[in-house]
This record gives C-alpha cells, structure tokens and sequence, in this order.
C-alpha cells in the first residue's frame, strides 16, 4: 500500500512520492497481537504479519508483502512500511492517519511475485472508516526484489467513499 497522506483523496489517485513531516517511528499499535491479523488470513497477527514487523522473517512472495504492509498500516507501524520501501521510491518520512482504521482486506489478484520471480504485483481492494465515513481504496501494488528482499516499488489506484 501506498498510502503517505493523513487523509485518502476522494477523487484522485494517492500521491506515491509526497513525503509526510511526521516521524518514521512506529506509533501505537491500533490492534492486539493476539487479535487475527488484520490481512484476513486465518492466524493472530503475532504469528502471521508480526514476525514480519518484528524482522524475524521476511515475505516470501509479494502478496506476502502486500498483506504485511496492509497490516502495518492497521497497526500504524511506520517503520517497517518504510523498511519495505524500495529506497528509490520511499518517502523520508511517513504519517498514519490515526482517525482511519483498516477494516478488510480483498486480494484481487496478483502476478509474479512468488519465491521464483523478482517482480510481481498484487491488485486488491482495502476497506476502511475514517472519521465515521466508510471507504474502500483501490489500489494495484507493484513489488521487486532488492537486496534479496520483496520491497514495495509503486502503485496506481483511487480511495473512494463507500456509497
């Protein structure tokens, strides 16, 4: 995910290079370690995108990486957002939001990006409320690999209020 503004845009794509003035530390976490993750996957987030958070693993495929994002985002974890930036497209800093809360993720679809490949990208479709409006943003990630890692690269997609 590529989202660096406090606030999604209603009617235009996010911005995927504008940095934030906030700092690149984690924040509070918005959801228990114990809680099921926030990607959907049928696990806590301690044993699912944590370990990847926490760096004692890393994403063995994009979607894997994807989710972890989508998750670091649910819990405001900004720096590992940042650790799995690609260094050509990461911003400096970054701010979450913390009036939006992630409620679901939806993979759509993805290509590449399995231990094998060195590029993919994963289209999906995350859920979230923000200031007692609901909204869904769109997005199609791309993700390479560098330094033998899955790192997100950029995106194309559009937030959008839920009708």
């Amino acid at each position: 995910m590529s989202r660096r503004r406090s606030r999604p845009r209603r009617k235009t794509p996010p911005v995927p290079h504008a940095p934030s003035s906030s700092s690149s530390s984690s924040s509070s976490t918005a959801v228990s370690p114990d809680a099921p993750c926030p990607c959907g996957l049928p696990a806590s987030l301690t044993d699912c995108c944590g370990r990847f958070h926490r760096g004692q693993a890393t994403a063995p495929t994009a979607e894997a990486l994807m989710r972890s994002r989508y998750s670091a985002f649910a819990v405001r974890d900004r720096a590992y957002l940042l650790r799995t930036w690609h260094p050509d497209t990461a911003p400096k800093r970054l701010e979450t939001d913390p009036e939006t809360r992630w409620r679901r993720l939806e993979i759509l679809g993805a290509t590449g990006g399995s231990p094998f490949h060195t590029e993919g990208a994963v289209s999906f479709r995350a859920h979230f409320t923000e200031r007692g409006r609901e909204g869904v943003m769109e997005e199609h990630s791309r993700f390479v690999r560098h330094a033998g890692a899955w790192v997100y690269l950029d995106a194309s997609g559009t937030p959008r209020p839920s009708p």
